[in-house]
């Protein structure tokens, strides 16, 4: 039952950060995801601070705070000072992970906050909080927590899928037809905090990255189709996370660190794949 907790865990990541990634990796903003789930250390220190407990609930408001703190100061470095979008990331995200590091060393050493769990997670002990359902049935409370925000994911993209498409495409015809940009673009990026603010602290903020890149890449190769792409996204999630778990537990290696290899050889067989495809059209072309 533990495998099926995990699996189960890693795939909804998966689905929550495929839907995202999609919307980012168009955008060119992927990294985005990554600034998010560094920067949330400091949310989390004071959450600590002023709730006096280390629980799932003040410790994920607080890094939710964080995360958006880390999108408004992205936004305003890259439209006020005018930075390009990858400098403001770097600038953001390294100033308020240092921060948090700083404030966790000093002020939290008692606190418990393990910054290790931030970047790698706990995906192996997932199980070990068991949360009953319905009779005898159980699920771990971080996998519950992962399928509410699943639901609402899919749930707002579903509602706001024309305003996210036609600002992710074409952001100039949005604004000369009077479509409100900068709401979609703090739609989508609270969206992308919720994501990564919850999935980090079951799989940590390098497959965070991972997932929020990779699947959406390889559909990316395989279809000029947003929706395909989309759909393409979530299966390829799901599936290298079964992959990667069950060769985590042949090789006794970390699970999160598998999924991430699995993701990278993937994209790399569909990218060699397509590439010499393309090149035998333009060949026959010619």
């Amino acid at each position: 039952m533990n495998d099926f907790y995990i699996i189960l865990t890693a795939c909804l990541v998966a689905l929550n950060c495929a839907v995202m990634g999609s919307f980012l990796v168009m955008r060119k903003m992927v990294m985005i995801g990554d600034a998010i789930s560094h920067a949330v250390l400091p949310g989390i220190f004071f959450a600590y601070i002023f709730s006096g407990s280390t629980s799932s609930l003040p410790i994920l408001i607080g890094a939710a705070s964080s995360g958006i703190l880390a999108t408004i100061i992205i936004e305003w470095f890259t439209q006020k000072a005018k930075l390009q979008s990858d400098a403001s990331i770097g600038i953001s995200y390294t100033l308020l992970f240092a921060i948090g590091i700083i404030l966790i060393s000093k002020f939290g050493a008692n606190a418990d906050i393990d910054q290790q769990c931030v970047l790698y997670g706990e995906l192996e002990y997932v199980s070990l909080w068991l949360e009953p359902i319905i009779g005898n049935f159980y699920l771990p409370r971080q996998t519950i927590i992962l399928s509410i925000v699943c639901i609402i994911i899919l749930l707002a993209v579903l509602w706001g899928y024309k305003g996210l498409f036609i600002t992710t495409f074409d952001p100039n015809f949005s604004i000369s037809t009077g479509i409100a940009v900068g709401f979609w673009h703090y739609f989508l990026m609270s969206g992308v905090s919720l994501t990564t603010v919850v999935s980090f602290e079951s799989v940590g903020a390098i497959l965070v990255i991972a997932f929020l890149s990779g699947p959406p890449a390889i559909a990316y190769l395989l279809t000029g189709d947003f929706k395909k792409m989309l759909f393409l996204s979530c299966a390829f999630g799901i599936l290298c996370s079964i992959i990667g778990y069950y060769a985590a537990k042949l090789l006794d290696v970390s699970i999160a660190g598998s999924i991430s290899v699995v993701i990278g050889i993937v994209f790399a067989v569909v990218f060699i794949t397509t590439t010499r495809q393309k090149s035998k059209i333009d060949v026959i072309s010619d």
